[in-house]
């Protein structure tokens, strides 16, 4: 239970104010950085516990674009999401969603990694997207550009301290998206290219490519 953690201070965040701001005002080096995968399910943590509903993606998508040394952290960027092989029907998905399934790109915030607080074992990729929608929408198909890097993992000494830094992270990459340069990569038709050629690579085993982060 999150009232009995103990905290790993080699891992605690820094006691100092976080900034408004992730990363430079143009897009650079090593970002932007690829990854694609199905919705798959997670903890079951995102909704219940934190109130932060995640979508996440096999660990394997990490890997599409030669991302072999990205690493723990938070992260946002644009999140690309097609709904055709979802199980959830398009018009439960949001209020802004059209009868007709189409691609849609939302603002995205990200971590990668075990989460100290929790203290996973399995690698995640956890995404939380800027958007309302209503319901789940397990199996739609998701490509992320990620475009900055906001901090690493921390532990929190109680649940109430991760929700606040989470909250933070979330401004922190709204804020961060709404520069030009970051507003234009949205308009990359890579985002809603779910062609043929759309595939995760490494296939949908939560166990490939679990290396990829370090």
């Amino acid at each position: 239970m999150a009232e009995e953690h103990t905290v790993d201070i080699s891992k605690a965040r820094p006691r100092k104010p976080r900034e408004p701001i992730a990363g430079p005002d143009k897009v650079g080096p090593p970002f932007p950085l690829r990854i694609r995968g199905p919705v798959i399910k997670g903890f079951g943590r995102g909704s219940k516990e934190l109130g932060i509903p995640t979508a996440n993606i096999p660990i394997s998508g990490l890997a599409i674009d030669g991302n072999s040394e990205i690493a723990k952290g938070v992260y946002y960027g644009w999140a690309g999401l097609d709904f055709v092989c979802s199980n959830t029907p398009t018009d439960t998905l949001a209020t802004s969603v059209p009868s007709s399934p189409v691609a849609q790109i939302h603002p995205a915030v990200l971590s990668i990694g075990n989460n100290p607080f929790y203290n996973n074992e399995r690698l995640s990729c956890e995404v939380h997207l800027l958007h309302g929608f209503k319901s789940d929408f397990y199996g739609a198909r998701m490509s992320l550009m990620v475009l900055g890097y906001i901090r690493p993992e921390y532990d929190y000494e109680g649940l109430d301290a991760l929700i606040e830094d989470i909250k933070t992270d979330v401004e922190v990459a709204r804020r961060s998206l709404a520069r030009e340069d970051y507003l234009n990569c949205a308009k990359q038709p890579w985002l809603v290219d779910f062609g043929e050629n759309w595939h995760a690579d490494g296939g949908e085993g939560d166990d490939v490519g679990t290396g990829a982060a370090k």
